[in-house]
């Protein structure tokens, strides 16, 4: 348990200065740019270790349920969150996606038979408190044009909550390695077609020094590594422990947009 704990600590520093990254990312990239650049990235940090422990992946994989993962954990998920910091500070869009073990819960409970205890149900209860207080009791605003920032992050921790309990019940026995890759790489496609679609690059932006750190620090330290961290948690602790590094990233993504952002 020490070292999961100690591995949830470590992905709420990095996921905490995810937010900035995205921040940093939106003008140059887009929405969807960022998709398929964090992702693209965190792959090809993990590409060439897949290939060296090729002789020991079993290939017979459960390719739908990392499609599926892939497109909730990575492609929606991360979509949103970066849509949502159009509208709402990188503090604040972490603190909406500390929602996401209240998600986690509910999802288990009603999709996958999940057993919530009488705590649990109370922690949920706090939690959708802590939302209103959140959008001062203004309800109403998740229906209309201020949909766009509360609205669209929430969503992105529903991605998360049921993303986590389809890989506990169908990606078990896969490795994490597998599942980190494959997933990011199905991210990429997202983001690619997203971005087509949508909004191009802005290429001599991505050139900027700034840019490339934070392409870098997001994909490669937030997806690649950020991501075998986060499905060793959930392989070998479960959906609420992993889930509940949410809790923890406010925190630290609070300083570092304190620090880095001015906010």
């Amino acid at each position: 348990m020490l070292r999961l704990y100690g591995a949830l600590f470590g992905l709420s520093l990095i996921w905490g200065l995810s937010f900035v990254f995205m921040k940093w990312l939106l003008p140059p990239a887009g929405i969807w740019g960022i998709v398929f650049l964090r992702c693209l990235a965190g792959a090809v940090v993990l590409l060439p270790i897949l290939w060296w422990k090729r002789r020991e992946i079993n290939w017979n994989l459960p390719w739908k349920a990392l499609v599926v993962v892939g497109i909730f954990n990575c492609g929606l998920a991360w979509g949103l969150i970066p849509l949502s910091e159009t509208e709402i500070n990188s503090s604040t869009a972490s603190i909406l996606n500390a929602t996401t073990p209240i998600w986690t819960g509910i999802i288990g409970f009603i999709i996958f038979s999940y057993v919530l205890t009488p705590r649990e149900w109370m922690g949920i209860l706090i939690g959708f408190f802590g939302i209103l207080v959140l959008m001062d009791f203004q309800i109403g605003q998740l229906f209309g044009k201020e949909f766009i920032g509360i609205g669209t992050m929430l969503l992105a921790s529903i991605c998360y909550g049921f993303a986590g309990h389809f890989t506990k019940r169908f990606l078990s026995s896969t490795s994490i390695l597998i599942i980190t890759t494959f997933t990011l790489l199905t991210g990429a496609v997202i983001g690619l077609i997203g971005m087509l679609l949508t909004e191009p690059f802005k290429p001599v932006m991505l050139m900027e020094p700034l840019t490339i750190f934070a392409i870098v620090g997001l994909g490669c330290f937030g997806s690649g590594v950020g991501q075998l961290i986060y499905f060793y948690i959930n392989k070998n602790g479960s959906p609420e422990l992993a889930a509940s590094v949410t809790y923890l990233i406010p925190a630290t993504a609070m300083v570092w947009g304190y620090i880095l952002l001015g906010e």
